[in-house]
């Protein structure tokens, strides 16, 4: 809601304390041309329902309606609960009631009068940091604004009637009522919130318009942030089923079965991936097993790890001699697609629907594979590749690996990559700082435009001196892709506690002997004096989750709280799968490199 002279507000509590100065001049800091009309002070005890529903019938029937209603009347439990020898009438029932059910009356009547009004409306409910975590030293404070907190977060819906209704939450402001805390506590948390911020957050969620049940949490220690973060509110939150629950559509594309097709195999082991591989024909064998899909192929997606694939490392644990023997095999891990048959025993798939694989053998024009490893999409889309195997590594490394929470400093090396892009806007959207190394000028664009908070270009900046000298406590959390130098700069700056989460090395991968091994000596002494963890995140490990993350990106995507950036560069063609590894090594890529193998089914190129 835009301010603006005409509008008016109902401030309860606005004797003193933050409501007085919600209600006052000060507001004026935030919005220089307001004017302000004669305050109508009401003398009201906001326990009686009668004097609240008088309260504001004189307010509407003085201002013409109400546009803005912030319930801030509070008070703190005078005597101990368990102390009390009364009915708590005089005490702690009495807090209850002005500093829970008041607000819910209030809520009420402001509903009221703004539907009555025909006008959209702002409520806020000054609720407290108190109702986010537990005030040992008035539990009937902390739960009463506990309330106030849920009760108001489940007013969302209302933003569809247009009134929209929020939570401000600051932690202790310089007021009668926190007179009365230890001022050893006060000077632990920081000291004393500025009112300043108070107001500036009651402007913020008046005029963002986005703003509907939220609570905002304003505090010294990490100013204003909302609460909870969208990663914790994923554990809880219940979504509409999605449309691969249903009957999903069917795309309106022709499909030919060939009697046979072209793929990519590995009949040699080498790092070099145009040299360890070549595109063959193979039969395509028809009829389809019972528990079988035959995938028609219409993007691939482009892995660092492609290189390691054509090598052998993926298959560990065999000899020189039985690794060998295993040659040909079929190279590639993701792609996405459209049915085209489907065997007898497979109920829950149609054919002409899009579907998603994660499964060797993804550079190919048709690929037939198990139905358990159908990952039903919406559409074959290069933005769907890019959630795969990058996508879903960020995700579930960050939640897994990571054990990612709010209010954390996170690095994310090669971050205008396939994995990096996901990497940074998850940690921003879970209410994090991130810092991110990219090498150019269009990666940091790129990455600016995510809203990463510092961008490092090491072609521009020495990323060691920016991490020293800009973030000398270290960072909490480093999401590391690139291995070698850049594994020994990122273990340097991890601070106390953190967490390294190590999803690859890309710059051991390719090289006149291929992957070269690394000796860390000192690690397990570099760690163990501040508490680190250095982990291995390797995304096979977890195909129990990569469904549900999925579906998470989809979502996210679908409701633009989530970018894709697809390298705009093309690739067009079972031959130039080979020319794309190559261009994902050469360090120009910006974002995910993919493969169109049918181009007849788009004529649209992959675009950032």
């Amino acid at each position: 809601m835009e301010l603006r002279p005409g509008l008016s507000a109902i401030v309860t509590g606005g004797a003193g304390g933050i409501a007085a100065s919600l209600a006052g001049k000060e507001v004026s800091k935030f919005h220089s041309s307001l004017t302000f009309p004669p305050v109508l002070f009401i003398k009201c005890d906001v326990t009686s329902t009668n004097e609240l529903a008088a309260a504001f019938e004189k307010h509407v029937q003085t201002y013409g309606g109400l546009d803005i209603c912030i319930n801030s009347a509070g008070i703190a439990t005078p005597v101990s609960f368990y102390a009390d020898e009364t009915d708590g009438s005089e005490s702690w029932r009495r807090a209850i009631e002005i500093n829970l059910i008041a607000v819910i009356d209030c809520t009420r009547l402001a509903i009221q009068a703004m539907k009555a009004g025909k006008k959209p409306g702002v409520i806020i409910n000054v609720g407290s940091a108190s109702g986010l975590y537990p005030m040992y030293a008035d539990p009937i404070y902390s739960g009463a604004k506990g309330g106030v907190v849920l009760f108001t977060r489940s007013l969302a819906l209302y933003k569809r009637q247009g009134i929209r209704i929020n939570a401000l939450c600051p932690e202790f402001v310089q007021t009668e009522l926190a007179s009365k805390i230890d001022p050893k506590f006060i000077d632990l948390i920081g000291g004393f919130i500025p009112m300043d911020l108070v107001i500036k957050g009651a402007y913020e969620l008046i005029t963002d318009e986005s703003k509907a049940g939220s609570c905002l949490w304003i505090s010294n220690r990490r100013g204003m942030e909302y609460w909870p973060t969208p990663a914790e509110e994923e554990k809880y939150r219940l979504r509409p089923r999605t449309s691969r629950r249903k009957s999903p559509d069917v795309i309106p594309f022709n499909i030919q079965i060939p009697p046979n097709f072209q793929k990519i195999v590995v009949h040699t082991l080498s790092h070099n991936f145009h040299s360890a591989t070549s595109v063959v024909r193979a039969p395509l064998r028809l009829p389809l097993k019972p528990d079988h899909v035959l995938l028609k192929i219409i993007y691939a997606g482009v892995n660092a790890s492609d290189v390691n694939f054509s090598s052998g490392r993926y298959f560990s644990g065999s000899g020189g001699t039985d690794l060998a023997s295993r040659l040909p095999f079929d190279a590639g891990f993701e792609a996405v697609g459209v049915i085209a048959g489907i065997g007898d025993s497979v109920k829950h798939l149609k054919v002409g629907t899009a579907a998603a694989i994660m499964t060797f053998g993804s550079y190919a024009e048709f690929t037939m594979v198990h139905s358990k490893h159908i990952l039903p999409v919406a559409r074959p889309d290069p933005e769907i590749v890019a959630m795969l195997t990058s996508g879903l590594t960020a995700s579930i490394a960050l939640e897994k690996a990571a054990q990612m929470e709010s209010g954390k400093t996170v690095l994310v090396t090669a971050a205008a990559g396939g994995t990096g892009q996901f990497a940074v806007q998850l940690a921003k959207l879970a209410g994090n700082k991130v810092i991110a190394t990219c090498g150019g000028k269009d990666k940091a664009e790129l990455l600016k435009s995510l809203k990463v908070d510092r961008v490092i270009d090491y072609k521009v900046e020495n990323i060691k001196t920016v991490l020293k000298n800009e973030f000398p406590k270290g960072v909490d959390i480093i999401y590391e892709s690139v291995g070698g130098e850049m594994f020994d700069i990122c273990l340097n700056a991890l601070a106390t506690y953190g967490r390294l989460v190590v999803i690859g090395m890309i710059s051991q991968y390719q090289g006149e002997h291929g992957w070269q091994p690394r000796n860390y000596s000192g690690l397990c002494e570099k760690i163990l004096a501040k508490s680190q963890t250095v982990a291995g995140f390797f995304l096979v490990q977890y195909a129990h989750l990569w469904q549900h993350h999925l579906d998470k990106l989809v979502d996210l995507y679908s409701s633009k709280k989530l970018k894709v950036a697809v390298d705009p560069k093309p690739f067009f063609g079972i031959h130039s799968v080979a020319d794309a590894v190559d261009y994902l090594h050469s360090g120009k890529s910006v974002g995910k490199v993919v493969v169109c193998l049918d181009p007849a089914f788009s004529p649209r190129h992959p675009k950032l």
